[in-house]
C-alpha cells in the first residue's frame, strides 16, 4: 500500500511543479508584454509631441530645414515601430532622440524661441515624456530579465522548453550617444 502512495506521489509532485512553473512563466511573459505596452504608450506620447515642437521651431528657424526634416522623417518611421521587433524600435527611437537633441540645440541659437511659452511648454513635456520613457524601459527590461532567468535556468528551463516559452529581447541601444536622452535646456 505504501508503494502505491509513493508511486502516485512522484508524478503528482512533478505535475504540481509543472503547473506552478507554467503559471510563473505565464506571469513573467505577461509582465514583459505589460512592460512593452508601457514603452509603446510613452513612444506614442513622444511622437505626438514631435510635430508640435517641430512646427514651433520651424516658425523661428526656417533655415534649419535639415534638422527639422530629420526629426520629422524619424518620427514617421518610428511611429510604426512600436509593434515591431524590440531591437529595431530601440534603434529608431535612439536615432529620434539624437535628432531631437540636435533640434533642441538649434533652438539654443534663437533666444526669442527659447523665450516662447509654447516652445517652453513643449520642451518641458518632452522632458517629462523622456523621463517616463526611461522608467518604462527599466520596467520592461526588468520584466525581460525575470522571464529570461526563468527560461534559461534549471529546472524551470525544462518546463519552458516543454511549453514553448522563449527568451525576450531587451530594449537597448548599442551607441552611447543614442543612449543619452535629449537635453532640454531652457535658460
Amino acid at each position: 500500500m505504501t508503494a502505491w502512495w509513493i508511486a502516485l506521489a512522484g508524478p503528482a509532485l512533478i505535475g504540481l511543479w509543472l503547473a506552478l512553473t507554467f503559471n510563473a512563466l505565464v506571469r513573467a511573459r505577461n509582465l514583459v508584454r505589460e512592460g512593452w505596452s508601457g514603452i509603446d504608450v510613452q513612444l506614442r506620447r513622444r511622437h505626438d509631441l514631435v510635430p508640435n515642437l517641430v512646427e514651433t521651431v520651424r516658425a523661428y528657424a526656417a533655415h534649419e530645414a535639415e534638422a527639422l526634416a530629420r526629426v520629422t522623417a524619424l518620427r514617421g518611421s518610428g511611429t510604426g515601430a512600436g509593434g515591431g521587433a524590440v531591437a529595431q524600435a530601440a534603434r529608431l527611437e535612439g536615432e529620434l532622440g539624437l535628432a531631437l537633441g540636435r533640434l533642441l540645440a538649434v533652438a539654443e541659437a534663437y533666444p526669442q524661441l527659447k523665450a516662447d511659452a509654447n516652445f517652453r511648454q513643449l520642451s518641458e513635456q518632452l522632458g517629462a515624456v523622456e523621463d517616463e520613457l526611461q522608467m518604462a524601459r527599466r520596467y520592461y527590461n526588468g520584466a525581460v530579465r525575470r522571464l529570461n532567468v526563468a527560461v534559461e535556468s534549471f529546472p524551470s528551463n525544462l518546463a519552458a522548453r516543454l511549453f514553448g516559452f522563449g527568451a525576450a529581447e531587451f530594449f537597448e541601444t548599442r551607441d552611447e550617444a543614442v543612449r543619452a536622452a535629449p537635453r532640454v535646456r531652457l535658460d
